[in-house]
């Protein structure tokens, strides 16, 4: 009973110590001149798919929810925000040249038709987040029309 009783002493005060552990989630700015949708015209149904399924991990206007600051799921979170606005950051789109923002255009298209993206495991906890089919063909629609025009 009494090692029992230590075993979970110790885990607990292990769990309070790692709660000082930084995270280093990358902050979040909320007015960034440079965002695809703030100097675009997006379709509307486009830009709240955006903001749902994509801006929290693509952008600098990430909304960290109660869980991203408890350890270990921070480092998670924070792991992932940093992987993904290294990987597309929508915040920065404008310093992008044409020619980037085809490639990522076309990225996008092969990560949502492939569900790839958004990432299952950030749908478990954000289940607006999931892409029916409907909106799948709403982003790739719209990402291959964007494309086009970029050389028009």
């Amino acid at each position: 009973m009494k090692i029992g009783k230590l075993f979970w002493l110790v885990v607990i005060f292990l769990f309070m110590l790692i709660q000082f552990v930084p995270a280093g989630r990358p902050d979040t700015i909320p007015e960034n001149e440079n965002d695809l949708i703030y100097n675009n015209q997006i379709p509307e149904p486009v830009t709240t798919i955006l903001k749902t399924s994509c801006y929290d991990c693509h952008s600098n206007e990430t909304n960290y929810p109660w869980y991203s600051y408890i350890a270990p799921v921070s480092w998670l979170v924070a792991k992932d925000v940093r992987e993904g606005i290294e990987e597309l950051n929508f915040s920065e789109w404008e310093s992008l040249s044409k020619i980037d923002k085809a490639k990522e255009l076309d990225k996008i298209i092969d990560e949502v038709s492939d569900e790839n993206m958004p990432m299952p495991i950030y749908t478990i906890m954000h289940s607006k987040a999931k892409l029916s089919t409907e909106e799948t063909e709403q982003v790739t629609n719209w990402a291959d029309s964007y494309a086009e025009s970029l050389f028009e």
